[in-house]
């Protein structure tokens, strides 16, 4: 049977229960984008730490659950510079929208804010719109 669904699944619950324990333990909203934001331009001094355990925690969790659990298959192309070209597609829009995934579509659209609502359908429209552009009409991935 195939399984994949669950990594999905555990994958959203972990991201869930980050966003509310991040919520829960600084009364901040978890954006990945801002709290990577605030460290690049200097904005999130006063919480640098904070931020950069945050981080720590996101690369570092994965890699501990890979040797527990062995490799996920994943479909991330080998393509370079579409991975670079996707990387500043995806800062861009978070930049445009004020936030990210995590953000709006995790704890905003949980916290029911017509503003993440808006923003997570418009990045869904422009993933969607992304893949069919350079999957079916330009072939790079």
């Amino acid at each position: 049977m195939e399984q994949d669904w669950l990594w999905g699944l555990f994958g959203g619950l972990m991201i869930g229960t980050g966003g509310a324990i991040y919520l829960l333990g600084n009364g901040r909203i978890m954006g990945a984008s801002g709290i990577i934001g605030g460290l690049a331009d200097g904005s999130g001094r006063d919480t640098a730490a904070e931020r950069v355990t945050f981080l720590a925690g996101v690369a570092l969790v994965p890699a501990l659950l890979t040797l527990v659990f062995g490799p996920v298959a994943t479909n991330i192309t080998g393509n370079f510079a579409v991975l670079i070209v996707a990387g500043l597609l995806v800062g861009i829009g978070t930049r445009l929208a004020y936030g990210c995934t995590s953000g709006h579509g995790v704890c905003g659209m949980s916290r029911l804010s017509p503003r993440a609502l808006v923003a997570t359908a418009l990045y869904i429209l422009a993933g969607g719109l992304g893949v069919v552009l350079f999957r079916h009409v330009l072939g790079v991935i």
